[in-house]
């Protein structure tokens, strides 16, 4: 690279060249992408990157795009595909009579692959039009997830993230299946886990479903698993849930997997008056009502 600190300015978002890293920094403006807002920086390391590309854009522009490894970055792990172009965070567009230095930029990112990547196609063609690749799948994430707690209201509960340790799930009255109404609010401890599912609510049938460990059988429809919430017309948008989504996989994945701790006396007894709410409603009956408070009094 030329020097730490040169800086590509885009639409919607700025690239900055560190001597081992990308730094993307995305514009907060009412027409950039709401998930750019919310990413507001990412910083990708060069061992994070498998390639880099330059193609013509839309509209007199030209697209720089780099392309992460598999493996590498928790949002677009757990993403699988599913964002639109227009939100992709390693695209940066360019008008077209900035094409010249963009190739520059692509060139040397593809040199520092190439040095990191042994037996590039880049080290042996400078003019691949693919560049330096490297595919294989990282071990770890090595793009720092979304920091912080996190929520958003999905259309049959509140999904809440602390940061760390726990996911809950608390179930709205208008929305919520019968069948998580009677499981009543859900809380998860992330070493529990071992995977998150994140179906965009841009297409039909979004959700956000927690894998738990152990692989115990599970509702077929994410609106009947009291591990998911379901997505609707303004309900768990992408730049809400998908950053919720991914700083949940980066938890799972950088867990100890120690044993669930003990529930506390406090957090049972709340369980245990919701349950008889749905008793009194009549939504579980008595049977359910002595089995669930069975099993939630052998938590303690």
């Amino acid at each position: 690279m030329r020097r730490m600190g040169d800086v590509l300015a885009g639409i919607h978002a700025t690239w900055e060249f560190e001597s081992d890293a990308l730094v993307i920094r995305f514009d907060r403006g009412n027409r950039a992408p709401r998930l750019f807002n919310v990413l507001r920086e990412r910083r990708v390391p060069h061992e994070a990157l498998a390639s880099v590309t330059l193609t013509p854009g839309k509209r007199g522009t030209v697209v720089l795009h780099a392309v992460p490894r598999p493996g590498a970055d928790p949002l677009m792990e757990a993403a699988a595909g599913q964002l639109a172009e227009n939100c992709d965070p390693y695209r940066l567009v360019l008008p077209a009579d900035r094409e010249t230095l963009a190739e520059y930029y692509r060139d040397e990112l593809r040199k520092v692959l190439a040095a990191r990547t042994a037996g590039s196609p880049y080290a042996e063609d400078p003019t691949d039009p693919v560049g330096s690749s490297d595919v294989t799948p990282a071990d770890r994430f090595l793009v720092a997830p979304p920091q912080g707690p996190q929520s958003f209201k999905a259309y049959d509960g509140k999904a809440s993230f602390d940061g760390q340790s726990e996911v809950s799930f608390r179930w709205s009255w208008t929305g919520a299946s019968s069948e998580k109404w009677k499981a009543g609010d859900q809380f998860f401890q992330v070493r529990d886990l071992c995977g998150v599912e994140w179906r965009s609510p841009d297409v039909l049938d979004g959700h956000l479903r927690l894998v738990p460990r152990g692989g115990e059988p599970r509702a077929s429809q994410a609106d009947r698993d009291p591990a998911s919430v379901v997505f609707g017309l303004g309900y768990g948008p992408v730049h809400l849930s998908l950053p919720f989504a991914a700083a949940v996989l980066a938890a799972i994945r950088s867990s100890d997997r120690v044993p669930a701790r003990v529930a506390t006396p406090g957090a049972v007894a709340e369980r245990i008056r919701h349950l008889g709410e749905l008793h009194q409603a009549g939504l579980v009956t008595d049977e359910e009502f002595s089995a669930k408070k069975a099993e939630l009094l052998a938590e303690l």
